[in-house]
This record gives structure tokens, sequence and C-alpha cells, in this order.
């Protein structure tokens, strides 16, 4: 039977940054005050009621199924695009 693995924190001090995967630069942008810029606030606020279609929603799926496939797979969006009209999902 294998042991039970331990979660190891990024603040152990058993454990180098180069273990753990994080490293200080990668924490410092959470340090200190948080701003949003007025541009970004104010097109949030204008899309806030925006409808989104069910075409663009599918377009948004296809992208991000896309997006996420395999770098050294065939898959072009267009071929995406013909299997996401053959998916049936089950009850």
């Amino acid at each position: 039977m294998r042991e039970p693995r331990a979660i190891i924190c990024a603040r152990d001090s058993k454990h180098s940054e180069k273990e753990s995967g994080v490293s200080m630069a990668d924490r410092k942008q959470f340090f200190g005050e948080i701003t949003t810029s007025p541009e970004l606030v104010k097109a949030l606020e204008e899309s806030r009621h925006t409808v989104v279609t069910e075409d663009e929603l599918r377009e948004q799926r296809i992208s991000f199924a896309f997006g996420n496939a395999p770098a050294n797979a065939r898959n072009t969006k267009d071929s995406v695009r013909q299997a996401s009209e053959h998916i049936r999902l089950l009850p």
C-alpha cells in the first residue's frame, strides 16, 4: 500500500523556491495596493448588460477547445468547429 503524499507549502523553509515552483518574483505582484485602470472599469460597466448570443457563446467554446488542444495536434479551428457539431451530451 502506498503512503499518502504530503502537500508541501511554498513557504516551507525546508524546500527551495526551485522545488516549490513558486519564486518570490511570482508572488510580489500580490503585495501592496491593487489599482484598476478607469478605462477597464468603464469597459466592464458598459459590458455588464451585454447579452451574449448563442452563436457568440458557441464560437467562444470552439476557441477555448482549439486553444487548449495539444500544440502538436493537427487540429484547425475549422476541424474543432466541425467536431463540435457532432457532440452529444448524455442526460
